[in-house]
């Protein structure tokens, strides 16, 4: 029988409402803010001023510093005597309404290179989802292989991805579980590597990522989301685990210890990035996480009709994760802490000021410049320095690393990129518009769109041999 999952602490949920000290904390940081606007306005603006300013160059700092720190973390030893050493290794891929790839899913996930007899994957469907229901029903699934249904959520319940790898890990066997999106294409040594890593790491390593890469789209808005994700898991990610900091865990590709995951409530049903918080979580209980190299490869958006959502999604979740790991109920880890500053908040905080203090920046040239033409007597006041640093060592730190970060993973990012990535800063940009810029190469030839090419494989094809008529 497999272990069972430990009920969610109500203090790491999102479910749960902000705690007494935070609200006491907020009143207090409110009431003296308006005190102080009261009484002293210009040295609260002042303040706030030099602390903005302060983060925002700690954040450029921060990317600079991880472009010079080590790429690659070290590869542990090889100490696989014979297949029969290795764990039993549950494989958790939660879909819905994606019938059309269930074809090319099956093929990616049997071209792990893992001993069969050591290995169960489980692809978890919502119990309502009838189409992607029938198109597995339609192919023969190799005896390691199973459908997990996922039952209607109760009264109060979210219908969510991390509510269904819930509900599939309570029925898992494995020692070690990975989760996996539908589109993904992980690199066939990844369990192994994974389990590698286990073997060779301290007794408080409990997950392992793999870095993800978008490949096989095209345009503009693929391009420039191939290089964020290259920041994030080229740069920023190797650069906390490098300091020993707790670090936001991506979408998929998470390798856990099993029992540690069941034992910490697993995933929060209601953290739209229950990712990012189960990373920091781990570390709440003292466990540490790490990175392997084996990469997993997934379809970037092609617009910014499907981006906005996801980044829209992203900030969300990244706010919940702030407000659970800062309630003050647990005891105090300084480290968990840096690693929600520096890999959460200046995230989140990044996607919000940005855009509009780049904008103002530039406005305000753009109008000193036009008045100063016109009659200089008249013109706007010169900018203040400490603004100009600020604006341009954040573009000089993105620029940075999204050059070095491309470069680490290995995808084209040219000059023109570098040149149009703060059109996406501006949300009125419409997707038809951005989705037909010229499109750069892919670093990795898998075809123009890999769901679609899972969709144009019928079922019964030569490719695939898995699948009946449907």
């Amino acid at each position: 029988m497999p272990t069972p999952v430990a009920p969610l602490v109500p203090d790491f949920s999102a479910r749960t409402g902000i705690s007494p000290r935070q609200a006491g904390f907020t009143a207090a940081l409110v009431l003296g803010g308006g005190l102080a606007a009261w009484l002293a306005p210009r040295i609260l603006e002042d303040g706030l001023y030099a602390l903005l300013w302060l983060a925002f160059m700690a954040n450029a700092l921060l990317r600079l510093s991880a472009c010079c720190l080590p790429i690659r973390p070290p590869a542990p030893e090889d100490t696989r005597a014979s297949n029969e050493n290795l764990p039993l290794y549950s494989v958790i891929v939660a879909l819905y309404k994606e019938a059309d790839i269930v074809p090319q899913l099956l093929a990616n996930m049997l071209r792990l290179d893992y001993p069969r007899d050591r290995l169960e994957i489980l692809f978890t469907l919502e119990a309502d989802d009838h189409a992607t229901l029938a198109a597995f029903g339609a192919c023969r699934l190799p005896p390691h292989a199973r459908v997990v249904a996922v039952p209607p959520p109760g009264p109060g319940e979210p219908r969510t991805k991390p509510r269904a790898l819930n509900h599939a890990l309570a029925l898992a066997h494995g020692d070690l579980v990975v989760i996996y999106d539908a589109e993904d294409q992980p690199h066939p040594d990844q369990l192994r590597a994974a389990a590698r890593a286990f073997h060779a790491g301290d007794s408080n390593l409990a997950c392992v990522q793999a870095p993800l890469r978008p490949v096989g789209g095209s345009g503009f808005v693929a391009r420039q989301f191939a290089a964020e994700y290259a920041v994030q898991f080229d740069v920023l990610l190797p650069a906390l685990n490098a300091l020993g900091l707790p670090f936001p865990l991506g979408g998929t590709s998470n390798h856990f210890k099993a029992e540690v995951l069941k034992a910490i409530g697993a995933w929060d049903a209601f953290n739209v990035t229950e990712d990012a918080d189960l990373g920091l979580r781990l570390a709440q209980y003292g466990h540490v996480s790490g990175l392997i190299a084996p990469p997993t490869h997934e379809t970037p958006p092609s617009s910014t009709r499907v981006w906005l959502p996801q980044r829209t999604r992203w900030i969300k979740g990244y706010l919940q994760t702030l407000g659970v790991h800062t309630r003050l109920n647990t005891p105090f880890r300084w480290r968990v802490w840096a690693g929600l500053v520096l890999g959460v908040g200046m995230s989140a905080m990044a996607a919000l000021l940005y855009a509009p203090f780049s904008a103002m920046v530039v406005m305000t040239a753009l109008l000193g410049g036009v008045q100063w033409l016109g009659n200089a007597r008249d013109a706007l006041p010169a900018m203040p320095w400490r603004d100009l640093v600020l604006f341009a060592s954040g573009s000089f730190s993105a620029v940075v690393s999204l050059v070095v970060g491309a470069r680490r993973a290995g995808i084209r990012y040219g000059f023109s990129d570098m040149a149009a990535a703060p059109v996406l800063l501006v949300p009125a940009i419409g997707g038809r518009r951005l989705r037909h810029l010229p499109a750069a190469d892919a670093a990795v030839p898998l075809g123009q769109d890999r769901a679609r090419a899972g969709a144009q494989s019928a079922c019964g094809g030569r490719r695939f041999r898995l699948c009946g008529n449907a």
